[in-house]
């Protein structure tokens, strides 16, 4: 059997597998080819995989000889149509937004396993790549708003005067979120959290930061850690809270997104123009339209004196832990699909191979995705 680690777009700096972890692979008597300078990005030049008895090949090569094929952004439709049938692609696809692209690779009869649908339970954690890649990114925001923000982040005592600490707003208390509150308490910020779900108050307050509760929020439990749609009522009541942290913040870092659909605006117009002058904003949900009006995807834009920050792939701005943590990712969940001896088994009857794969037998079998292709 054939794995092929592929060379990401131009914008990724990450890599499917280090060579710690591809030797892994080789040990089981599995051909493991890298496509040409895939893991320079990321620190691991060719002549690393090479020690670990890798093999570099040029794109075709490793395209059209693979039986599984790990990259995490989504094939080019050139590369889709270098693979040969049957071949099993893994990545991170986000098939709830890029279908079409789905039904392209159905159509070629590719089987795809899709991360990002990762069933969120307790025995696939060690797969869970959202939750390895947003940690990163929940660090990343933090240090990005300080780089960005033309003011201390802790309070200082000086013979000069004194120095109040910044005031950081954190919208959604999931993975990143949670982060993120570590890494700006750690900096001696001053935080206040809101998330829908009452249940993460506990872990917010146990982390140094001000919960902000609003009553009546839909169940989230069964959301795999993100937003759910509210009743509007509800709304009224969230936008009038977070209208006043807003007002008071000097940063705020936006976190939350709904599966498959447009991320939830939380930061109105309004209240960007009842914000400081000099506040920082660090959109995280940019790639699905993010959490204010005025966020554009891998942009800065400065709106009346703040700047805000749109940024999905933050986790790609450390591209050695980030591939490192991928990686094990990776590892964990092709145990599922290859046997001991090195062979590829695919078991629909576990919850995980089924719920994370979109594609199989020429045929879109997720059906979510199904649903907004019909």
């Amino acid at each position: 059997m054939t794995i092929a680690i592929l060379k990401e777009p131009a914008n990724e700096t990450r890599v499917s597998l280090l060579p710690e972890a591809a030797a892994t692979l080789a040990k089981q008597n599995i051909l493991v080819k890298l496509e040409k300078n895939a893991g320079v990005l990321a620190f691991a030049g060719n002549e690393s995989y090479q020690l670990k008895n890798i093999h570099i090949v040029e794109p075709a090569d490793a395209l059209s000889t693979a039986d599984i094929v790990l990259s995490i952004q989504p094939l080019s439709p050139e590369a889709i149509s270098r693979l040969k049938p049957n071949t099993i692609i893994i990545g991170v696809y986000q098939p709830l937004f890029n279908y079409a692209i789905m039904q392209q690779l159905a159509e070629k009869n590719l089987t795809t396993f899709s991360l990002d649908m990762m069933p969120r339970t307790t025995r696939a954690q060690s797969m869970d790549v959202l939750s390895s890649q947003a940690n990163i990114a929940g660090y990343k925001a933090v240090l990005e708003a300080a780089n960005t923000y033309p003011r201390y982040f802790p309070m200082f005592m000086t013979a000069a005067g004194s120095i109040t600490p910044a005031k950081v707003l954190i919208l959604g208390a999931g993975v990143a979120g949670l982060q993120a509150i570590a890494t700006a308490r750690r900096l001696g910020a001053v935080v206040e959290v809101f998330d829908t779900r009452l249940a993460v108050k506990e872990e917010v307050m146990s982390l140094g930061a001000k919960f902000i509760e609003v009553e009546g929020a839909a169940d989230a439990s069964a959301a795999g850690g993100y937003a759910v749609e509210q009743t509007e009522a509800y709304r009224q009541k969230q936008q009038q809270k977070i209208a006043a942290s807003v007002a008071k913040a000097d940063v705020a870092i936006t976190t939350a997104q709904i599966p498959g659909k447009k991320a939830p605006v939380l930061i109105t117009d309004d209240m960007l123009d009842n914000m400081k002058p000099g506040s920082v904003i660090i959109d995280l949900a940019a790639a699905t339209g993010g959490n204010t009006l005025q966020t554009k995807n891998n942009e800065t834009v400065h709106y009346k004196n703040i700047t805000i920050i749109g940024n999905s792939n933050l986790a790609a701005t450390m591209p050695g832990d980030a591939s490192k943590l991928y990686g094990k990712n990776v590892l964990s969940f092709l145990q599922l699909i290859i046997t001991k001896e090195g062979l590829i088994n695919l078991n629909f009857e576990d919850d995980i191979v089924a719920g994370c794969c979109i594609t199989h037998g020429g045929k879109v079998v997720n059906e979510r995705v199904q649903g907004l292709i019909s």
